[in-house]
């Protein structure tokens, strides 16, 4: 069927022009007029995105032949073309079995306890977010392809960007750190997440004079930034080894690092003691410094002068902190160690203001995360729906955080709460897959308001490819109660199995969907059927009908007759002359198959042993009669010699039988 196209409003009508039409979950877009479709389609809206908000979209040409003056390649753009990317499907299925654990654990539990539960469920899905990004990386290392590389390395960049912002949204949403822990979280995010030294350390550890590699010092500096005094001391004590006059200083600066007071996660300080034990030890370091203690070392006065807090002095390891946000966690560590969740926010710009310097603008990247040391989740939330490729990293930190009690009081304007918009997004995504499909059912479940009703419309979308899955698809309709979906599925196998003329199976789809009309037309072809071959086929399925062939009267005579074929060839004849009689005489035979069931009768009428009884043979006689009483029906036999025989042949049948009961009986009587 043809598909109506819109032009691109504003386009120039003497010039090419994109023209698209709306699907589903797709766009198809297409250039007209000269030339060939240039470059490739990354980005466009669907209507339903309009009424939202604007997603990015990656275009995958649908047509690639080489265009032509007057021709036109067709390109499909796809709302979430995430989901078609193969190593991304670890992501979609174990976050899917995270998910649904998450929406049967008890919400009853203590606080303490469902804290610690939320906060595993959020360490799980980060877990599946790095198993994927680790395996999009080997696939980026493997492949010779340079496109599919650079596809694969686009996808591990963001898998990162992702985990680091779920990340930091647990250490501040999920798990609600203290002041005090608060900074010890932070600082395992950063060693996690931003600066990667191990190559660098192993390279330095594995030279033959460490301390003289060109990276040593570079390494005792991330080190300390990241708060790591243990193996910043290590490394320091192969200075001394190859430097001996530098004992002196290396114990004051190694007893400084040694001391530096750190929160514990445990209750055994108060914070008024750890900021009592640090302001000490601050003041301490500054009077080494004062004193000119490292002077004549100026990578030890670099790392005092870090240990005080000197933000010139952090600010000259920029290149080794890379990030506004490791410039953020160090100053806090040397300057704030005790500072408060609400307080985040105000270090958070003034490190971006200092690290950026007016240099460079602030990434997208970068306003998540402020927003997020901002505690703006619904600004987190909306920042992640622009910038992320597919709906996955917003759909479940909101149903999280939602979780957490943090989303109660936000509703949506069109009647939805932001949890359920998102959920619904993202399930609408994954129905477009020809397999995901199946996990988007479960988050439609737990969309309460309208999940209902999205899953009836996208399940009528799905592609009956095969019966197997029509039947996967049917059995989630049923144990939903969707009646009407039910009755819809098995409408189409049931033309689909009659088209290629597998009569049983639409039979078997007609009965249930319950439609009787569908029912009594194939039981008419089964009919039809047996009339020109002489027998029936689906046999099994015929005999086994039940009570499902009271649907209609055509499917009860069908089953029935079959039934009247069992007996006679069991040699059960009195039963079936009963039961070939009773389906004649109830009317729920086609009148067109009634000669068909009166030459049925022909070799019960001719047994030795008497089967029909006077009563019945007079039936049967009327029966007869009335077939060839009409007008039509008495021209046909009148022209038509072989059913002028077959008439003939079953009134000689039927007097001959008369004939012998009326002996019979009167001989009984006589007797």
């Amino acid at each position: 069927a043809a598909v109506p196209t819109q032009v691109v409003p504003g386009a120039d009508p003497s010039a090419r022009q994109l023209c698209f039409a709306w699907g589903p979950a797709e766009v198809l877009v297409c250039e007209t007029r000269f030339g060939r479709a240039g470059g490739s389609l990354s980005r466009s809206r669907s209507r339903s995105q309009c009424r939202s908000r604007s997603r990015a979209l990656t275009g995958s040409v649908a047509d690639t032949g080489e265009g032509a003056p007057g021709s036109s390649r067709v390109f499909v753009v796809r709302r979430d073309q995430d989901i078609y990317i193969q190593t991304l499907r670890k992501l979609f299925n174990e976050s899917h079995g995270i998910f649904m654990g998450l929406q049967r654990s008890e919400e009853e539990l203590p606080g303490k306890a469902r804290k610690a539960q939320l906060v595993q469920v959020s360490k799980n899905y980060r877990s599946v977010i790095r198993a994927c990004m680790e395996d999009m990386h080997q696939a980026a290392v493997s492949t010779r392809d340079p496109a599919l590389q650079g596809q694969y390395s686009t996808q591990v960049s963001i898998l990162s960007a992702m985990e680091l912002i779920w990340n930091l949204c647990e250490i501040l949403f999920v798990e609600a750190a203290a002041a005090g822990p608060l900074l010890l979280r932070l600082l395992d995010w950063v060693r996690l997440h931003v600066c990667d030294v191990d190559s660098m350390v192993r390279e330095v550890l594995s030279s033959e004079s460490p301390s003289k590699h060109k990276l040593f010092w570079n390494v005792v500096d991330v080190f300390v930034l990241q708060g790591r005094m243990d193996e910043a001391r290590h490394l320091l004590s192969k200075e001394v080894t190859a430097n001996p006059t530098s004992m002196n200083m290396y114990k004051i600066l190694d007893d400084l690092m040694k001391k530096m007071p750190m929160p514990s996660l445990g209750n055994t300080q108060t914070l008024t003691e750890l900021e009592l034990k640090w302001q000490h030890w601050h003041e301490e370091c500054q009077r080494f410094l004062q004193d000119g203690t490292f002077a004549s070392n100026p990578h030890m006065e670099s790392i005092c002068k870090i240990l005080v807090g000197d933000e010139d002095a952090i600010l000259e390891k920029k290149e080794l902190m890379t990030t506004w946000y490791h410039f953020l966690v160090t100053r806090l560590l040397y300057s704030h160690p005790t500072v408060k969740p609400m307080e985040l926010r105000f270090y958070a710009q003034s490190s971006m203001d200092l690290f950026l310097g007016g240099e460079s603008s602030p990434e997208p990247l970068d306003m998540i995360l402020m927003a997020a040391f901002e505690f703006e989740m619904h600004q987190v939330i909306k920042e992640c729906s622009i910038v992320l490729s597919n709906w996955w990293f917003v759909a479940h930190l909101t149903d999280l955080l939602d979780h957490c009690k943090l989303l109660q009081s936000h509703n949506l304007y069109f009647g939805s709460n932001m949890r359920e918009f998102l959920l619904l997004e993202y399930a609408s995504g994954l129905f477009s897959h020809h397999s995901l499909w199946q996990l988007g059912v479960d988050y439609f479940d737990h969309c309460p308001e309208f999940g209902r009703v999205y899953l009836e419309l996208h399940i009528e979308r799905i592609p009956l490819n095969t019966e197997q899955k029509a039947l996967k698809v049917l059995r989630i309709c049923e144990q939903r109660q969707m009646h009407e979906q039910v009755r819809s599925i098995c409408k189409i196998m049931a033309m689909k199995a009659l088209r290629n003329n597998r009569l049983g199976s639409a039979l078997s789809w007609s009965i249930r969907a319950k439609d009787a009309a569908f029912a009594t037309l194939i039981s008419d072809r089964f009919l039809k059927d047996y009339c020109e071959r002489g027998c029936f086929s689906d046999l099994d399925l015929i005999d086994n009908l039940g009570p499902s062939m009271l649907l209609s009267d055509r499917l009860t005579f069908l089953g029935k007759y079959r039934e009247f074929h069992r007996l006679y060839g069991e040699k059960r004849f009195p039963e079936a002359a009963r039961l070939l009689l009773t389906l004649m005489t109830a009317h729920i035979a086609p009148c067109s198959f009634w000669m068909t069931l009166l030459t049925d009768a022909l070799p019960l009428l001719e047994q030795k042993e008497i089967i029909f009884s006077a009563e019945q043979t007079y039936e049967l006689m009327r029966c007869l009669e009335d077939l060839t009483a009409g007008n039509a029906d008495k021209q046909k036999f009148q022209e038509d010699d072989v059913e002028t025989t077959k008439v003939e042949m079953l009134r000689l049948a039927l007097a001959r039988n008369l004939a012998r009961v009326i002996v019979k009986e009167g001989t009984v009587e006589g007797s």
